[in-house]
């Protein structure tokens, strides 16, 4: 099993983390790796996009920005973005 170590980790964070442990039932180090665990998992289900579609292809606008595309103001109304992303995913 992998260990990980904190350096310099916050006197204050540390006491709400074992208030927090200690309200649980757990060691900290029990209560540290399930909110880690916790916080992944929520996470990948916000980022988490349909297949073959990256998550910035479903990323929320502005909306000057995206009346600006509209528009045509970047060039054609092609987002750069999405050429990115095709470049990147032919390699």
């Amino acid at each position: 099993m992998a260990t990980l170590v904190i350096k310099s980790f916050p006197e204050a964070l540390h006491a709400k983390l074992r208030q927090t442990a200690a309200a649980h039932r757990r060691s900290v180090t029990q209560e540290t790796i399930h909110l880690i665990e916790t916080a992944i998992i929520a996470e990948e289900r916000s980022s988490s996009a349909p297949a073959g579609q990256s998550k910035w292809a479903n990323r929320k606008l502005l909306p000057e920005y995206e009346a600006m595309m509209k528009t045509g103001a970047f060039g054609g109304g092609t987002d750069s973005t999405h050429i990115l992303s095709e470049e990147r995913d032919a390699r």
